[in-house]
This record gives C-alpha cells, structure tokens and sequence, in this order.
C-alpha cells in the first residue's frame, strides 16, 4: 500500500531507533552506501531508509533529487542483494521523498554484502561482532550438516565423489593449488572436516552406499517415471543412496532418456524446446538435496511424467519461507551443506536457483514452477514441460540476448503476467519503466486508465498483428466514433456517462469523459443537465442549438 503524508509525518515525528533511518541526501546518496544501509537496517529488524528529510527533529522535508529511477534502483538493489527491497517515490508540497523499505532478516539468517555483516552505530555503521552472528545463526536450532557423525571415518566417503568436488572448486576459484590439496585438506578447507571428525555434509556429498546405509540413510533419493496417473508399479524406479556427487549426472542422464521436443519455426529454421530443461531439473534437485530436513526419515522423490516433473522433499519450507516469498527470501536448512555447494559453484549462497527455475520457464513458454501443493511436513515442486505458446517463445528471443542479460528475474515475470493477461501486482508496476525503454511493452491510455502490452514491433516480427489489435482495443478516433453512434440511436433521450462507459469497458471513467469533451468541442455532442440528471445527446438533438 503506498505510503500517505500522514504517515510519512508520523514516521518524521517519531524517533531516529533501530527501524527508522533518516538521511537528507538533497542531490545524491551513494548507491553503495545505500546497500550497506539495507544490510545493516535488516539485521536490526527491517525498517525503513527515507531520503529527503532532515535527520534531526523536528524534521522537515527538504525534498532529494537522489534515484530520480526508483525502479532502476529497486532493481539495482535486488542485482546486489538478491532480495526485494521497495523503493518508493511520495511527492509531497515541500519535496520529492523517498522511502526505502527494508525487510527483516528471516530467523537464523543474517545479511551481508561482500562478506561484511554490518549494523549501525551512531551515525555509522559497523560490523556485527562474533558473538551476535553465532547468536543470529543459532536462532532456528543448530544446523544438522555441520554436525559430526560419530564413527564416520574418511573411508566412508568416495575418493572419485571428493575428486570432482575438488576440481569444480579450483576451476571456480581459478586456484590450480587446489588440485593439489589431499582429500583431508580440501575436506578440512571447506569445513566438512572438524578436528579430523566427518560432518553428516560430508557425507550427503561424498558419502559411499554403504556408509549411507550404516549412518544416514534418509540422504536417499528415488527416481520413478509414471507414464501416466494410474496407481501402481512405477515403469522405471532407481533408489540413488549416496552421495550427490556420485549421483547427480547419472539422475539427470535418467530424465533426459525420455526428454520429447518440443519445435517451433523461425524464419528457415526449426527450433527445438525440451520438454524437461536441464537446468531447472539441476537445480531443483539442488535444492531438494541442500535444504530438505535430514531429520525426518523419508527419501526426496523425483517422479517423472511424460510432461511435467515432480520433486518432493521432507520436511516443509525453512522458517519464514512461503511459496509466495520463495523469490525474496533465503534461508539454508542446512547451511554447512550449502556453503560446501556454493564453493563449488554448484549453488549461490544468495538462493538464485529457484530464480533460474523461473526465467527458464518463461523464456521457454512453459508454466511457472508450481509449490501450491507444499505442506508443513514436505516441499512439492511441480515443473510443467509443455510448451503453452511457441508466440511468445519467440517474442522473448527477438528482444536479444544482451537485453535479455540485463532483465532480473522480476522483469521476466512482467512479461510473462502480460502475455497471460494478468493484472500487474505493485511490485511488477516497477519493471516497466525499463521495459518500455528497450521496446518490450508499450503503454495504453494515461492515468489510472493506463494499461501495458506487449509492443507492437515485437507482434509485427512474429506476423501478429490482429493479435497487437485485439489486446490493444479501439484506436482513439474508433472510439469516439462508437459513442457518437450510440448516441444517434438513443436520439433525443440521450445517455449517461455510466451508460456511455458500457459502450467502452475498457476504458476508464476519465478516459471516456475525456473523448466526450473532444466530441463537445468538435460539435458532434452536446451535454445536457447537471449532476445526477446530465447526459449526452448528440448535437443535432440538442434544444439549445435547434433554436
């Protein structure tokens, strides 16, 4: 809900605390600084950031000429942050003003950029110290992959499963010492070795069948492909207890075996589409392995379908994540497990994964990854294979790969809202400044009768331009001529405006006051009474000129 002046007076009011940051910034802020703020203000709870107003009271508003693009900066922020963060623009008598609304950290996480975990002091900011993250990290419990599993020995984990573990760090780093580190040094450097003892990480990583079997056998995942919904045998099943790295090709290999194509044409050429995209199915097993609850004793299922494919996990989403917010935020179950990952660039540690899921099924035309059906006790993540719309597949491919590099996650969905018709949440308003500037979307009509689409030279491109017309609606001069028409029929009685706003629905109540006037001032219209009892007639009907 966007903020009014009365509350931006009760916030100047109130105290400078620990969820109010008041900066005056009259030409600029530092973007950078503007980050380690957010960082800093999430970790003390979330709060807001207003520029624009004097820090000390009584405040007044002395107006900033800061971010003059709000939704760039928004955008900017989530780049860096990998979060949500509302920038908000109140323009009031005395100033622009703007709001920067910061949320609180999830439990058991902190914020941080670039390493640095910071929060404020004084007029300044500083790091949080040892205690008060160990502190912040204990919040949910302790974290099960960095605990050690007694009688593990380095015998129980897979020489070949540390070896790839050991060359994707080095490619990643581009530190060739790594190749040379034994398998205690690189265990020990990524911390899945402490004081010589395994952690269960290690062992859902690198651990062998056996060891599995003896010490954590729920760190189990079973494949099954379904040729349809009736019940019984699976047609195919493969039960994979060890670790990841042993496993996480040969899974991948198993669902590509009956990847269908999916084609369209463009121009002389035949594109194919798979059915099951690689890089969803990796990183959706990603996240089934790095944040399910190891301490519920079911397997992570992976069912397969003709079309569609079906993940389910144990235990529900980590505290404070919803199906609503899995964009926004992040919270690692199992942290020591995930930072493991991260090292080797299997995963970001900012949870960019379910991201990648995403825009993958938007750039494909496929529907958006689906955990609807999640409970308490387990994580559902559906991902349909079939294509919906080969159309719009094109649409995003002709806006080019360099643009296509600089939309978020967000400006994906945009698109993918207004090619399905969907009304544009606030949080989607945002992207369209920067859509329209690379001629993605257009605008339609001013104010609050404004609506968006998809452009008209990306329909022309793909030979759609019926398709541009119908969502489009009536040109302007159209319009006026369909009011004018239905005013000669209803001759003499004439109409009001509410009955006039069912010849254009889709227009707003300003918008058809606006092509009435045009139509006064022309002479083709003439508007009758006052108030409740005005109406429209057209002009020959009017007594006053009749005279």
């Amino acid at each position: 809900m966007p903020t009014s002046r009365e509350q931006l007076q009760h916030w100047l009011d109130e105290p400078e605390g620990t969820n109010l940051e008041f900066k005056e910034a009259r030409r600029r802020f530092d973007f950078y600084k503007l980050i380690d703020y957010c960082v800093a203000l999430a970790n003390e709870g979330g709060g807001r950031i207003i520029l624009g107003v004097t820090d000390r009271r009584p405040r007044r508003i002395v107006g900033t000429a800061a971010f003059n693009e709000p939704g760039r900066t928004e955008a900017g922020l989530y780049e860096k942050l990998s979060r949500r963060i509302p920038v908000e623009e109140l323009l009031t008598d005395e100033g622009r003003v703007l709001i920067i609304h910061v949320p609180e950290r999830l439990p058991g996480t902190a914020w941080h950029i670039g390493g640095r975990y910071l929060k404020r002091a004084g007029d300044g900011l500083v790091p949080l110290s040892d205690a008060e993250l160990r502190a912040m990290f204990a919040e949910t419990g302790p974290d099960f992959s960095a605990e050690t599993c007694a009688g593990a020995r380095l015998s129980d984990l897979a020489a070949e499963a540390i070896a790839a573990f050991r060359e994707r760090w080095a490619r990643r780093t581009r530190n060739d010492r790594a190749l040379r580190w034994s398998d205690t040094e690189i265990l020990t450097n990524a911390e899945l070795l402490v004081d010589g003892r395994i952690t269960y990480a290690a062992l859902i990583l690198f651990g062998t069948h056996a060891a599995l079997g003896r010490w954590l056998p729920q760190a189990e995942l079973v494949f099954e492909y379904r040729a349809s919904e009736a019940s019984g045998p699976a047609a195919d099943r493969e039960e994979y207890r060890e670790g990841f790295f042993l496993w996480q090709d040969a899974i991948w290999d198993r669902v590509n075996l009956r990847n269908d194509l999916q084609s369209y044409q463009e121009g002389l050429f035949r594109v194919d589409l798979p059915t099951f995209d690689e890089v969803s199915v990796r990183e959706a097993l990603l996240n089934a392995v790095a944040h399910r609850d190891y301490r519920f004793g079911g397997s992570v299922f992976v069912r397969q379908y003709p079309h569609r494919l079906e993940v389910v996990s144990p235990g529900g989403f980590p505290p404070g994540i919803t199906p609503n917010n899995i964009l926004d935020q992040q919270n690692p179950r199992n942290r020591r497990l995930a930072e493991a990952l991260a090292k080797c660039g299997l995963i970001e540690r900012s949870g960019q994964g379910v991201n990648l899921m995403y825009e993958s099924a938007i750039r494909q035309g496929k529907p958006l990854p689906d955990f609807s059906r999640s409970s308490a006790h387990e994580v559902r993540l559906r991902l349909e294979g079939t294509v919906r719309s080969t159309a719009f597949v094109r649409f995003i491919e002709r806006l080019g790969e360099e643009t296509l590099r600089s939309f978020s996650t967000y400006h994906f969905l945009t698109l993918d809202y207004l090619h399905r018709d969907q009304p544009l949440p606030d949080y989607l308003l945002e992207r369209i400044p920067g859509l329209i500037a690379v001629g993605a979307v257009e605008s339609v009509g001013r104010g609050k009768g404004v609506r968006y689409l998809l452009s008209k030279r990306l329909y022309a491109e793909l030979g759609a331009r019926g398709v541009y017309t119908r969502k489009r609606g009536l040109d302007h001069e159209t319009n006026k001529a369909l009011l004018e028409r239905h005013l000669i029929t209803r001759g003499k009685d004439g109409a009001p405006l509410a009955e006039l706003r069912q010849v254009l629905p889709s227009e707003s109540e300003r918008g058809v006051q606006r092509l009435l006037q045009e139509l006064k001032a022309q002479d083709r219209v003439s508007l009758l009474g006052q108030r409740r009892w005005a109406r429209w007639v057209i002009a020959s009907e009017d007594p006053g000129r009749k005279g």
